[in-house]
């Protein structure tokens, strides 16, 4: 997700955040035995930020004043043994079992638990619970491992559980749904611009009932378990219980947190379903999973070779794998192209592409990608005839890791600790979604002075001076994109990436100077609005009307869709530079709200989107107007011919063969062709609601100066009907 984090990224040199700091170590998995002792100092860190009076009036302030703290306190909590809470007001089977005498249930066989769903949101709001909250925004609802917030400190959507000050006995408790065996904790602190808020220390409880309670023991002690929590607000720290515990309820009880602060954490639990052989208690807990026959798994840089090699050799007649470049570790960034006729550009046959992994951290792009080269391959065996039509009108081209770098780094951190940034540049530390070249300030200084289209064009804008020098700081894995946008003809793409549920379509970075966000739509909006509709319209989990945002915006309201630079300013991305400086239309799609979802939650993802990716790549051959457009004398295809529809600011070309392809949404159009030593052509084009494209094919003919010109050059004589045209245009300039 580029929002929250890219504006976070601003503040983070004036207010010290660490933003998933790479290199944090994990504590020991085994819990001590007592308590942190008094005066233990965690990491160094500044304090809340003291908000500007004006901020209290509702106005906002530019300057944000630091008070640093040198020394810090931990705040030990006396706790009074845990009496008995009131009754839920929810009703639920009542179990009074103690721990003595556990349920006797068949536990599941898995090598290890995974996550109970607070971060993917399968845990909903009403099975969160808290001793006490500070504010609605920072209410139980809120305690999810990698939520983010808002940017106003008490934003309605904070970053986190925290209780009140004055609890002495703060507690987060979990409502499973049914028989769990809990195995572990993953916790962090508070995420927030303003203030520093972590629990260092806690315990952990279990109950059927959520009357009875008991802890979870230190096997050397006998007594509650301790473990030790967060040194700041984002690494996240796995603490795995001494024995696991099958209950239906879990809570975490903060026992130590900083100074000044306030006991707020983000959580996910890890845990395993088990089942009642006798069904008397509980239903089945529900299973995530896909009928197709797919490898759902993570997979590292050398997987997914093998796996690409796999699908090459199960399906070699529709297949090609091929790399565009290397990352800066000199990792190759492989593609896999899919076409019934692989490796060659096919006259009228456009060119389609997915790009995932630009963020190494935002995992399910990757997996999706290699999920569906695997799904196209095997229906294309079994005959199926949607996708045998998707793969004889189109080229499509897969790339699943642009950024392998950052993969492997948050992949050897796991989908629960690898946190929120992790990860997420490539190994020179630069965003790859920034590093593309700025052509958007040079486009509307241009229209700003009058120069556009007749002096400066509306599109296929030339790289900035600056952007191609030697010492330009422009990653190599940018680098071999741009090139890679060259050698092949795209027209439609998506990329693919993680933290949130929403399409955005560009411009991506706002007009108005240093505005933070601002609505700047393309002389395209209509067709980028149409496109980013068809992927949210058809994706499951945004099309949930049940679901809850994932952060601190409902993008539901507004039919999962929304410009970028409405969104949050992002200068330099791909999908502004693929529009101005290619003919490719190319979205942004937020997959998730879990940047790398856990192995075992592939599957329903896989789901969620199966049908969103085949439809979106299904509108390059059913929208708009293609053609091709030749000379009238030779009937041969003219390169980079320029196609121009009235009334829209922003025309295409045609590729090395003559062919073109022009999205558009349903009307009448005006659209003009011209090549370099011709006369232009205009025809009216009609877009129906019929599936498409409609063809629109123009004819050219040469101007008699170019005629002349190719005559000299082959030395042959000049035709009576070109000499008496050259004498006409002579009299005429004399």
């Amino acid at each position: 997700m580029w929002g929250l984090l890219f504006t976070l990224a601003a503040f983070a040199p004036a207010v010290g955040l660490g933003l998933g700091a790479p290199g944090a170590s994990l504590p020991g998995l085994a819990p001590p035995s007592t308590t942190e002792a008094p005066g233990s100092t965690p990491a160094q860190r500044s304090s809340p930020a003291q908000l500007p009076a004006e901020r209290a009036n509702g106005t906002s302030e530019q300057h944000v004043r630091i008070r640093v703290i040198k020394k810090k306190k931990i705040i030990m909590k006396k706790r009074k043994k845990l009496t008995r809470p009131s009754p839920l007001v929810t009703a639920r089977p009542v179990v009074t079992t103690s721990p003595a005498e556990t349920l006797n249930l068949t536990e599941k066989q898995e090598p290890g638990c995974p996550p109970l769903g607070l971060e993917s949101l399968r845990v909903s709001d009403h099975q969160l619970e808290a001793s006490s909250s500070q504010s609605f925004g920072l209410g139980p609802h809120r305690g999810r491992l990698n939520i983010q917030s808002g940017l106003e400190d008490g934003d309605l959507y904070d970053g986190g559980w925290c209780a009140e000050e004055q609890d002495t006995e703060p507690w987060l408790q979990v409502d499973a749904g049914h028989p769990t065996r809990f195995s572990g904790v993953v916790t962090q602190g508070r995420n927030s611009v303003w203030r520093y808020d972590w629990v260092t220390s806690y315990k952990v409880q279990f109950s059927n009932d959520s009357w009875t309670w008991w802890g979870s023991k230190n096997h050397s002690s006998g007594m509650d378990a301790v473990f030790p929590a967060n040194s700041d607000p984002e690494t996240p720290v796995l603490n795995l219980l001494p024995e696991p515990q099958v209950a239906r309820f879990i809570r975490l009880l903060p026992q130590t947190w900083l100074e000044g602060g306030a006991p707020c954490l983000r959580a996910e639990i890890l845990a395993c379903p088990v089942s009642d052989p006798n069904n008397l208690l509980f239903s089945e807990p529900p299973v995530l999973g896909s009928s197709d026959p797919l490898d759902f798994q993570h997979h590292d840089y050398k997987a997914m070779r093998k796996l690409m090699k796999q699908v090459n050799e199960q399906c070699p007649n529709i297949t090609r794998i091929y790399s565009i470049g290397k990352s800066h570790k000199g990792l190759k960034l492989y593609v896999m192209e899919m076409s019934d006729r692989p490796g060659e550009h096919e006259l009228g046959e456009p060119e389609v592409r997915y790009v995932a992994g630009m963020h190494g951290n935002e995992a399910l792009g990757r997996e999706l990608l290699l999920l569906l080269m695997q799904f196209l391959c095997h229906e294309y065996l079994r005959g199926d005839p949607r996708v045998t039509r998707l793969l004889t009108e189109m080229r499509i081209h897969l790339l699943p890791s642009m950024n392998p770098d950052g993969y492997e780094t948050a992949y050897r951190r796991g989908s629960e600790l690898v946190g929120w940034a992790e990860g997420r540049w490539n190994h020179q530390g630069i965003d790859l979604n920034h590093n593309f070249a700025d052509l958007n300030t040079q486009l509307w200084e241009a229209e700003d002075d009058g120069l556009v289209p007749h002096t400066v064009p509306n599109h296929h804008l030339p790289l900035p001076t600056y952007y191609i020098l030697p010492n330009a700081t422009v990653a190599p894995e940018t680098r071999a994109v741009i090139q890679w946008m060259k050698r092949i003809p795209f027209v439609l793409s998506a990329n693919l990436h993680g933290g949130e549920l929403v399409v955005s379509y560009p411009f991506d970075m706002t007009r108005t100077p240093w505005a933070a966000r601002e609505l700047t739509p393309t002389p395209d909006d209509a067709v980028f609005r149409w496109l980013s509709t068809v992927y949210a319209g058809t994706n499951r989990a945004m099309q949930d009307t049940d679901r809850r945002p994932c952060h601190n915006q409902d993008f539901s309201l507004h039919g999962n869709v929304i410009n970028g630079a409405d969104w949050h300013t992002v200068p330099g991305s791909m999908n502004d530079f693929s529009y101005l400086h290619t003919n490719c239309f190319e979205v942004t799609v937020e997959l998730s709200c879990d940047k790398f979802p856990h192995q075992n939650e592939l599957p329903q993802e896989w789901e969620n989107n199966k049908d969103a990716l085949l439809t979106y790549l299904e509108q390059q051959v059913r929208m708009g107007i293609a053609g091709v457009v030749r000379d009238k004398d030779t009937e041969l295809g003219i390169a980079d011919a320029v196609i121009a529809v009235d009334g829209i600011n922003h025309d295409v070309t045609t590729a090395w063969d003559g062919d073109y392809w022009r999205l558009l949404t349903p009307g009448d159009y005006m659209v003009t062709a011209s090549a370099e030593g011709y006369h232009s052509v205009t025809r009216r084009c009609r877009v129906t609601f019929e599936e498409g494209p409609v063809p629109c094919n123009f004819l050219l003919t040469k101007t008699p100066k170019e005629r002349l010109r190719e005559l000299l050059a082959a030395g042959a004589k000049i035709p009576p009907d070109l000499r008496r045209r050259l004498e006409r245009l002579r009299g005429q300039r004399n």
